[in-house]
This record gives C-alpha cells, structure tokens and sequence, in this order.
C-alpha cells in the first residue's frame, strides 16, 4: 500500500461518511497531505477494487465513497443534500436478486441499489 493510498484510506475512516473525490482532496489537503486529484481518484479506484469501499452515486453524476463497514457490503440511503448515509436493511432485496439470477441461470451476481432523499436535519434546516 502507498502512503497516498494509506492517506485516502484513513481520511475515510475518520470521516464516516460519504464524501466526494473533491471533497476528499480538500479534506487531504487540509490535513497537509500534498496529494494532486488524480492520485486520489486512483487510490479510490485501488480501495474499490480491493473492496474495502461502499460506492454510491447522486443525482448530479457524481460519485460519493465510505469505508466498508466489517461485516461487509451495505446498501445506504443517502441524503442529497448533506451525504449522510443510513444503512439499510435489504435482505429481501438482496433474496430477491439471488432468485431473479438463479431463475435465469446466472452466478456472480453483481447489483447496485440507490435510494436517496432528504434528511430529516437537511429537511428542518430548510424550514428555519
């Protein structure tokens, strides 16, 4: 692991949340690591492969990252406006999947749910 990777991942797990690429770089930055965008959209890149990060997308196309947590691949629902991210639980989903692939003969099965919103702080904040 390089010590950019090594970065990334720990400014990740001190936030606890979602956060962009962008706003991670400017977290990095603050932090004093001298780290241009590109590397750190490449040790995303590396951390999603080796599958230690939750990936979700918003409505403007971007891509918002999080430490996995331990026991494995969770499903959010996500805030639009601040990327706070509230786990799920989607078991009869995920049954769902399995079936509709077992039905039609596949395996390694891959999916992606999205389900976002507004959050009840983002939507009080509103209404002050």
């Amino acid at each position: 692991m390089t010590l950019k990777r090594s970065a990334v991942e720990a400014a990740l797990a001190d936030r606890g949340d979602f956060v962009s690429a962008d706003e991670l770089h400017m977290l990095l930055a603050g932090r004093g690591v001298r780290m241009g965008l590109t590397a750190v959209y490449r040790a995303l890149r590396q951390l999603e492969a080796a599958g230690v990060l939750d990936v979700t997308h918003v409505r403007t196309g971007r891509r918002l990252f999080r430490m996995r947590a331990a026991e494995g691949r969770r499903h959010y629902l996500v805030c639009r406006r601040c990327y706070a991210g509230r786990p799920v639980d989607t078991e009869a989903v995920e049954q769902w999947a399995r079936q509709i692939a077992a039905a039609h003969g596949f395996t390694e099965l891959e999916h992606t749910i999205e389900l976002g919103g507004v959050c009840g702080d983002c939507r009080s904040a509103v209404g002050r």
